[in-house]
């Protein structure tokens, strides 16, 4: 016995372990299992397993929408024009729990995909609401980078490789790409579209994790389960009345109605229309001897009169900032204005190349920097001018007014979009360097030095181009107005 202890303590471990990976994976462990050595031969332990409870992918799935998607959709129900939308995501949710629970009861059928299509049927109706619905264009972010973090519900039909998990995760990218759009335009304006964006975020993150737990490879089977022709969904119970159409309630009030009205003229021979007050020819306004001036004069509201609404464009100071950020090493400069500096110039002094710069709402000011940099974003400013050394990327002017851009030094690359009023000055040494995109924009210049002329010159970058299909091709040609 002494020399078979050790064995059969090593086996009891085995044992135990089966059991519990068996259990955590959702397959049906027999009513008993014995741990222990044959009758008779030592002490045995028994391990009961409860037919009623949840398997552990089941329960941790549960956890996984009470944790992250129930702050989501919080976040899309904080949103007015989300609403909708947040009651679709929670039908998604629902309808993938009972395909996870369809694979903790049925054995893996042959082909995964043809046969979970009908169970999947309420999902896809819900993902379809959201992309087809007809929301304000002020959401249409929400929506892009929703519809790319739903691509992540593909999972349960998914087997690896690519594990079902990094899928999953890589859908982060692509959805912050549109919450990224979402993060700029409502900082420090709106925290629910904020709230919107990191909410998402954590719950992709949460999926992948509760993936990657429970069903690396692709959904979980159940190889102890039953087929899949022989699961039956639990019934929902009895439709309330709730569930009634509209419609058919309507025609019953339609009908009963009507039912009163005849029951009413054959009791003291009146009509429906019995007690109404006749309309003579001239207070009818579709005829000729309808007059205006003896239309029922409009009786004045009790409500109070509405307040003046704010006039339109207005908007609110903040204080100007200037200042720099390690993480990312940026400068950030924003509502500047030419009170806001001694001779409204701000000043940006740049002491290591991979700094870049982003100046914002910016009004008739003028930013200066000096020493050599990586890039600069000029963006939504008015009556602004920019002056700067060196751009070792670009510079990029965009949803501005009346600006003007001097480079001192060299800056390879300018892109100008949705900007009204342009004008860009290049150094000597740039005039053969730098290169501008534009797109959307208008009263676009660049001036430059002739060497040869001995004086200044300024151009127009083109707006206009004439457009011609030539062998099956088009060709772009810059507007007369041009040369």
């Amino acid at each position: 016995m002494a020399e078979t202890s050790v064995l059969q303590s090593t086996l009891d471990a085995i044992i135990a372990r089966l059991a519990s990976l068996e259990s955590k994976v959702g397959i049906q462990v027999p009513a008993s299992v014995s741990s222990g050595p044959p009758s008779g031969s030592g002490p045995s332990t028994t391990t009961n397993v409860v037919e009623d409870e949840d398997p552990p992918a089941l329960v941790a799935y549960d956890e996984h929408v009470s944790r992250a998607v129930t702050p989501f959709v919080n976040a899309c129900l904080a949103v007015e024009e989300l609403k909708d939308t947040g009651n679709q995501i929670k039908i998604i949710w629902d309808g993938i729990r009972d395909i996870v629970k369809i694979g903790t009861k049925c054995k893996k059928p042959t082909n995964v995909q043809e046969v979970l299509m009908p169970h999947l049927k309420p999902v896809q109706d819900a993902m379809n609401k959201i992309r087809t619905a007809r929301l304000d264009r002020k959401v249409d972010w929400h929506i892009k980078a929703l519809m790319e973090m739903l691509a992540s519900i593909s999972w349960v039909v998914m087997q690896a490789p690519p594990a079902p998990s990094t899928f999953i995760k890589d859908t982060i990218g692509s959805s912050d790409y549109w919450a990224n759009k979402i993060r700029k335009e409502y900082k420090g304006k709106d925290e629910a579209h904020i709230q919107f964006c990191e909410t998402m975020k954590a719950l992709i993150s949460d999926l992948s994790t509760y993936v990657k737990e429970y069903h690396l490879s692709g959904l979980m089977w159940n190889p102890k389960g039953i087929a899949i022709d022989e699961y039956k969904p639990d019934s929902s119970g009895g439709a309330s009345k709730a569930n009634v159409p509209p419609k058919k309630e309507a025609a019953v009030g339609a009908a009963n109605l009507m039912k009163e009205l005849a029951s009413k003229r054959s009791q003291d021979g009146t009509s429906a229309a019995t007690g109404l007050k006749k309309v003579t020819r001239d207070q009818q306004t579709w005829r000729k001897e309808f007059k205006a001036d003896k239309a029922t004069p409009i009786i004045p509201s009790n409500k109070p009169a509405s307040t003046p609404s704010k006039k339109a464009g207005t908007t609110v100071k903040k204080d100007p900032v200037c200042k720099f950020q390690p993480v990312g090493n940026k400068w950030v400069v924003e509502y500047q204005t030419k009170d806001s500096n001694p001779n409204g110039l701000c000043v940006i002094e740049v002491k290591d190349p991979k700094d870049s710069c982003y100046i914002y709402k910016c009004e008739n000011a003028t930013i200066q920097i000096k020493g050599k940099l990586k890039s600069v974003i000029f963006d939504s400013c008015v009556k602004c001018n920019l002056l700067f050394e060196t751009a070792i990327s670009s510079c990029e002017v965009v949803n501005c007014k009346r600006a003007q851009i001097q480079s001192t030094g060299v800056c390879p690359s300018f892109s100008i979009d949705k900007t009204d009023g342009c004008l860009v000055y290049l150094s000597q040494e740039a005039v053969t360097i730098s290169n501008f995109v534009t797109s959307k924009s208008s009263e676009m210049n660049v001036s430059w030095f002739d060497e040869k002329a001995g004086e200044q010159k300024e151009a127009p970058l083109p707006e206009q181009f004439v457009h011609k299909l030539v062998n099956g091709s088009v060709t772009s040609d810059v507007s007369d107005l041009y040369h």
